[in-house]
C-alpha cells in the first residue's frame, strides 16, 4: 500500500497489537475503512449478522455485499483498500461471546447490554491497551474512550453505561415500519473523531479524549 501521503505524520508500524472491532455495522464498518486507509492491517472483526439492503444507507457496504456476512464484507472492504491486509484479518462470525481480548477495542454493537458484558469480562484484563466505545443517535453521537491501564478511565466508561437497552431504544427514532433510523453523516462524523482519538492515543501524539459528543448537523463537537 502506497502510504506516501502519510509518511510525514504517521507510520502504521508505530501501532502494535490487534485492533478488535466488535460490531461491524454502521460504526464498525466505517472505523475499519478509515483505519485501513492508515495502512493498519491487524484486525479482528466480530459480528454475527449479514448485510441487509437497508444497511446500504448508513453503512460502508455496497449492493453486492447484500446477504454476505458482515465480517466478510468488512474484510473485503479493507482488502480492497489494502490487499496486504488479507492474511492479517481474523473473522469472528459468531460475534463476541465473552472472550478475553488483547490489544485495542472498538465497541460498535447496537446493544448496551453487550457493552456491559464486555466490561464485566475484561475490566481487569491487562492485555487491553485502550477501548473506544462509539454510540450513534440520529443527529448526534458519542465516543467514550478509556486507557485500560487506568482504573479511573475504566470506571468512567462503566459509569457512562448507566442505562438499559430499552432506555436507548426509547430515544431512537423508529419508522412506522419499525426500522431504526440512521444517517451516514452522523456515523462518519463521529467515526472520524473516534479514529483520530485512537491514533493520537496509540502513537502518543496527544492525550486521550475520554468523551466526545458530536452533532454534524449543528456543527458542534465537545471533547474532554
Amino acid at each position: 500500500m502506497n502510504l506516501s501521503k502519510l509518511e510525514m505524520v504517521f507510520n502504521p508500524d508505530d501501532i502494535s497489537g490487534q485492533i478488535h472491532i466488535i460490531g461491524c455495522g454502521s460504526v464498525g464498518s466505517t472505523v475499519a475503512e478509515l483505519l485501513a486507509r492508515y495502512g493498519l492491517k491487524n484486525f479482528t472483526l466480530w459480528d454475527m449478522d449479514e448485510v441487509e439492503s437497508k444497511n446500504i444507507v448508513n453503512q460502508m457496504f455496497f449492493a453486492n455485499n447484500i446477504e454476505a456476512p458482515k465480517v466478510e464484507a468488512v474484510r473485503d472492504i479493507i482488502c480492497a483498500i489494502n490487499p496486504d491486509a488479507k492474511d492479517d484479518i481474523v473473522l469472528k462470525p459468531n460475534g463476541w461471546q465473552g472472550e478475553m481480548i488483547r490489544g485495542y477495542v472498538f465497541l460498535a454493537v447496537d446493544n448496551i447490554e453487550i457493552r456491559k458484558q464486555f466490561m464485566e469480562a475484561n475490566k481487569y484484563n491487562p492485555n487491553i491497551k485502550g477501548v473506544f466505545d462509539v454510540r450513534t443517535g440520529f443527529h448526534d453521537a458519542q465516543c467514550w474512550a478509556a486507557d485500560w491501564s487506568k482504573e479511573k478511565d475504566r470506571e468512567n466508561l462503566w459509569n457512562s453505561m448507566n442505562f438499559s437497552h430499552e432506555d436507548a431504544q426509547a430515544g431512537t427514532p423508529v419508522s412506522a415500519c419499525g426500522i431504526v433510523q440512521g444517517l451516514a453523516p452522523t456515523v462518519r462524523f463521529v467515526c472520524c473523531l473516534a479514529v483520530t482519538n485512537f491514533i493520537n492515543f496509540a502513537t502518543n501524539i496527544a492525550p486521550l479524549k475520554k468523551m466526545i459528543v458530536a452533532n454534524p448537523y449543528t456543527f458542534n463537537v465537545t471533547a474532554a
